[in-house]
């Protein structure tokens, strides 16, 4: 019911969007409606992107215990295939950063969506961990793509002054694709649940009516720069401190998803939960949080023209939320779901932060950057995992989320910090 209904809302929105593109429109209506077009493109690719990121958090105990995994081998197996799946999105953001540069923004949409849907199809068919942790490096290589690309062809098409209205509606669209991810577990299987993944990848293939290329783009096409050189990042101590603090002020938001919420059930039993605590009713909840916070986030920055501003007010609140979670003492589920959403809330900076690290760099290196951005703080869980097991291991396990959340959250602050105001920025120059 769930996928039939999935497949009617995507024909319906092809056939809309197909209708719109045939109407007789002035030229800069025709641009205005193509542009909106590309902002739900992107939204419902990032939708797709984000059930495919989650889904294994959702579906873990049950995969592992349909594939043999014995009950005390759930967390650390859970946390090889995981960073497995990081690791991909941290090489795929590399290899889609250079290619959006150097060949075009478009060619990584939709190359990212089917690598991903492909990949997320093979998942429901592996019988072991080892098989299922390489398809979720396969996956994660594909993920790592769509979210960049999209940010970074809205942030260009879009006029400077309204561009985190764009953004802000790919993610708040976008991480409702968590919300469809735990409804699909519940009528389906696990296996089925990774097929109707990849099948609403392949699916949004169809939409490619209404995409184009920016204008910066093939302006830079024509120009004696260097493109998507990953190099350059790095050659100069400026902009490579820039791109650093670009990394560093995403820092806690994956290590909340990623453990204090994905662990929920290992959380619950230090806490003195009252029942066993649901990762995948977390996740959900978590997620309905982030797109509300991503909402809230981009009209907060367009409210005091500052993203800094919107980003250094979120910094505070994961603190507030996760420390709020941690001391939970015989916490309930009714409880954990409420605590879930306000972390989810307050990591809804996700979009502002993509935003940012695109603004902060020109052309010729904005989807290098813009792609692994995202794709690094992801991939940074693996050493936050391990850093986190080191803290458990010395003290326990809800000691060590408090060490680890103030920690990271202290590093994000420091480097918002240090980079300039980039709202209603001129994006139209290049890195020499």
């Amino acid at each position: 019911m769930v996928f039939k209904k999935s497949l009617i809302f995507t024909a319906e929105i092809f056939y809309f969007s197909t209708k719109i593109k045939s109407m007789t429109l002035t030229d800069d209506k025709r641009q205005s409606t193509n542009v909106w077009l590309l902002v739900l493109v992107a939204s419902l690719g990032y939708f797709v992107d984000i059930y495919d990121l989650v889904i294994f958090s959702i579906v873990r105990v049950q995969s592992f215990q349909d594939i043999g995994i014995p009950a005390d081998a759930m967390r650390t197996g859970g946390e090889y295939v995981l960073n497995m799946q990081m690791i991909g999105l941290l090489l795929g953001g590399v290899l889609w950063g250079i290619i959006g540069d150097k060949y075009g923004r478009v060619k990584v949409l939709f190359g990212s969506i089917l690598m991903y849907s492909v990949a997320n199809i093979v998942n429901g068919l592996v019988q072991d961990i080892h098989s299922y942790a390489w398809v979720r490096f396969i996956a994660g290589v594909g993920l790592a793509g769509e979210l960049g690309a999209g940010i970074t062809l809205v942030s260009e098409a879009m006029p400077r002054n309204k561009r985190g209205y764009g953004t802000m509606l790919i993610a708040g669209i976008g991480v409702l694709g968590a919300v469809v991810a735990f409804y699909v577990t519940e009528h389906f299987d696990w296996r089925k649940a990774y097929f109707v993944g990849g099948g609403m990848g392949m699916l949004l293939l169809l939409m490619r009516v209404g995409t184009f290329e920016s204008g910066m783009f093939t302006q830079t096409m024509q120009k004696n720069v260097v493109k998507g050189n990953l190099a350059m990042l790095f050659q100069k101590k400026e902009r490579f401190s820039r791109y650093l603090y670009c990394l560093l002020i995403g820092l806690p938001i994956w290590f909340v998803v990623g453990v204090l919420i994905t662990q929920a059930p290992e959380f619950g039993h230090a806490l003195g939960a009252t029942d066993t605590l649901s990762a995948g009713k977390g996740i959900m909840c978590a997620y309905i949080g982030i797109s509300l916070g991503d909402i809230f986030a981009g009209l907060l920055a367009q409210l005091t023209k500052s993203r800094k501003k919107a980003v250094f007010f979120f910094q505070v609140l994961i603190i507030v939320s996760s420390l709020l979670y941690l001391t939970s003492t015989g916490i309930t589920p009714a409880k954990f779901i409420w605590l879930a959403f306000f972390m989810g809330f307050s990591v809804g900076y996700w979009a502002t932060f993509v935003t940012i690290a695109s603004e902060q760099f020109g052309t010729n290196l904005r989807a290098t950057v813009a792609t692994t951005a995202p794709n690094f703080v992801r991939g940074a869980l693996v050493p936050s995992t391990f850093l986190f097991e080191f803290f458990v291991h010395r003290f326990n396990i809800i000691t060590a989320a408090i060490v680890m959340i103030i920690l990271l959250s202290g590093i994000a602050i420091f480097a918002l910090s240090q980079l300039k105001e980039s709202f209603d920025r001129d994006l139209n120059y290049v890195e020499e």
